[in-house]
């Protein structure tokens, strides 16, 4: 989503913030920027030695010497809970909050870093007993809740390699991932509460399990969250307060090398499987501590709330790891947004006081239209003053949504931090700095001090300022993706294509810079993924649902289009077994395939649209013409030259909605 041509106000960091930010004014910003020119290995090494404690400290920065499989402090050690945990209580910190829990319906409880290092060693004592050791990896499937936060810690404690998936998904994605991982444990609970209703976790564990390729799990420790009724196996499944009871409070952690694998998470890619983004111990902790801190310009009495679940990576960067690494007091809550109103985000930032509010601009677009109808999901209506910094993430924010949230959230006072990253960069890489960059709606603005991003055409070569091309990295960075797990032909094929001669990191977006300012604006993704409410998916995976209903489907096509909720909608163009279904019956199949794909994948992957032709647009070689697709999503006359279709008279027929 580009900035229009016409966006020109320029909102300045508030004097308040920037007097004494931890990067003060651009002057400050430029510096930072000039050192990591000057001695690129130089700047990360002091950053590391400042926001990491080693217990061996590194003699090696970065070795090239494998590109692109880069390692970074490779031969210092450290652990990753350690510095969570244990420093904050040594410094005095034991007693502070460290989370404020809020769950579905309302209660409220907290929990302070002495409290959560006993719990971590409990977890993580019950994991060792259970046989898992380091370097195992454990699939984590569970609610937004402490007990999900302690299970990435303890695990990170003993040197086992976390996979957390999204409770969102399917019982055949959950197997995937599972598999590919080769799990040896499952961490889950008996149901997860959102929006007031109760969604089972551990049956879907026991269908995924059951569907064959998880051999390799031992044991399944399951969070009593609901009390709900559940299928329990003796000889592999456990109850998760009963593993912990018996386990003493202390656990030595495990000293582990910087490149350890602290965990895999899965992303979509174009193709229909799943990739295991793999990301080591020492870099990311460096790089989840420093963003937290310099992007949000975090303080020692801030209120930090970020929204997302920690199924996704904002999640673990900005909930499990950054702010513990900063010391910091934050807010973890269980539901959504609209439930039991649309009031509910605001009345949280109310009733805790929060000062740093980190969000998705799906839900603030879903909440400007709540607003509008709607009193009390009017952020007016409630006390917002605690507010001094506002954050955006997972999609690009559209200039009318970021005004909203500015002047109705922020009360036209708190800077918008819209942040750009990914899975596969473990933290922000183009942001403003509230204390130092000047905002401009719609911007993510300039790189964070040290990422050496670029906007090239399709040879490698830098376009000029103003003219769109793809997003780069020009250098390695200590939280880059280190490999996709089990696959690294398939991750230096999709990170560092021979186009750009293996030289640098393919973004997979679109961007183009100001050609005044040099101001980034990403323009939406270049490959076959989808951004739906900021969550990727293939369109691979998608088509690989729908076709897998072999009773109806014989081909699907699926293409995105934009959508003023959730940024891009999922829209499905479907050939049948039968002849092409109209009216009443058409409605029915399309709900039909809806409900398959959310059973296959998960229901953030339903299409919103789903059509039915005849057949496709193809060229006579049999190439779908997806470009065509696009066009009608989106609503748009064909005027692209059409002449190598087979089969022209297709496109009215798939222009007809459902």
């Amino acid at each position: 989503m580009s900035t229009p041509e016409h966006e020109t106000r320029i909102y300045p960091p508030p004097e308040a913030i920037a007097r004494q930010a931890h990067v003060s004014g651009m002057d400050a910003y430029r510096q930072l920027c000039d050192e990591a020119e000057r001695d690129y290995q130089g700047y990360w090494a002091r950053l590391a030695r400042e926001f990491v404690t080693w217990r061996q400290p590194f003699t090696q920065v970065l070795d090239e010497s494998q590109a692109p499989f880069f390692k970074w402090f490779e031969d210092g050690t450290l652990n990753v809970s350690y510095n969570c945990l244990d420093l904050n209580v040594e410094r005095g910190l034991g007693d502070k909050t460290a989370i404020v829990f809020e769950t579905d319906d309302g209660q409220v409880s907290r929990h302070t870093y002495r409290q959560l290092l006993e719990r971590t060693c409990q977890l993580a004592n019950a994991l060792r007993e259970a046989g898992v050791k380091k370097g195992d990896r454990v699939v984590i499937y569970m609610p937004m809740s402490v007990e999900g936060v302690l299970a990435m810690q303890a695990c990170a404690r003993i040197g086992a390699t976390h996979s957390v998936v999204f409770g969102g998904f399917s019982a055949q994605s959950l197997r995937d991932r599972i598999e590919d991982a080769g799990a040896v444990a499952v961490i889950t609970a008996d149901e997860q509460l959102r929006g007031g209703k109760q969604l089972p976790l551990k049956a879907i564990v026991d269908e995924a399990l059951s569907l064959g390729g998880c051999d390799s799990v031992r044991q399944v420790l399951v969070y009593r969250r609901t009390g709900g009724n559940v299928n329990f196996d003796p000889a592999r499944d456990r109850w998760l307060h009963d593993a912990m009871a018996a386990q003493p409070t202390q656990c030595e952690p495990e000293w582990v090398g910087a490149e350890h694998p602290l965990f895999l998470l899965y992303t979509s890619g174009s193709t229909g499987k799943p990739k295991g983004v793999q990301h080591a111990s020492g870099g990311y902790l460096l790089h989840a501590a420093l963003t937290t801190k310099w992007t949000f310009d975090l303080r020692p009495d801030d209120i930090f709330w970020c929204t997302a679940d920690i199924g996704w990576v904002t999640g673990h960067t900005y909930i499990t790891y950054g702010p513990l690494a900063n010391g910091a007091t934050q807010v973890v809550f269980e539901g959504v947004p609209t439930y039991p109103d649309a009031g509910r985000f605001w009345r949280m930032i109310q009733d805790h006081k929060v000062t740093i509010f980190y969000t998705a601009p799906t839900a603030i677009r879903s909440l400007i239209k709540a607003a509008e109808v709607n009193p009390a999901a009017d952020p007016r209506n409630y006390d917002l003053t605690s507010l001094r910094v506002l954050g955006s993430v997972g999609e690009p924010i559209n200039p009318a949504a970021w005004e909203w949230y500015h002047q109705n959230v922020g009360g036209g006072r708190c800077p918008i931090v819209d942040t750009f990253w990914q899975t596969e960069t473990g933290g922000h890489m183009i942001t403003p700095l509230p204390g130092a960059t000047p905002l401009v709606p719609g911007s993510c603005s300039l790189p964070f001090p040290g990422i050496m991003a670029a906007v090239v055409d399709e040879t490698g070569k830098e376009v000029p300022w103003g003219q769109g091309g793809i997003l780069v990295v020009k250098k390695p960075w200590p939280s880059m993706i280190r490999t996709i797990y089990g696959d690294p032909e398939r991750f230096k094929k999709s990170y560092y294509p021979a186009d750009f001669q293996g030289k640098y990191y393919l973004a997979g977006d679109g961007a183009v810079r100001d050609a005044k300012t040099g101001y980034f604006t990403i323009t939406g993704r270049i490959d076959d993924v989808l951004n739906v409410s900021g969550h990727r998916m293939g369109t691979m995976e998608i088509e690989s649902a729908l076709v897998s209903h072999t009773e109806l489907v014989a081909e699907a096509a699926v293409v995105g289009r934009p959508d003023d909720t959730t940024g891009e909608a999922v829209c499905a163009f479907v050939v049948l077994k039968r002849p092409r279904p109209e009216g009443e019956e058409a409605k029915r199949i399309a709900k039909e395939l809806r409900e398959w794909v959310g059973k296959e994948i998960g229901p953030i992957a339903k299409p919103k649209d789903i059509r039915f032709g005849d057949n496709l647009p193809k060229t006579r070689s049999g190439k779908i013409m997806r470009r065509l697709l696009r066009a009608i999503a989106k609503g748009e006359a064909i005027t692209q030259d059409t002449s190598t279709l087979e089969n022209p008279a297709i496109l009215e027929q798939l222009s007809q909605t459902n």
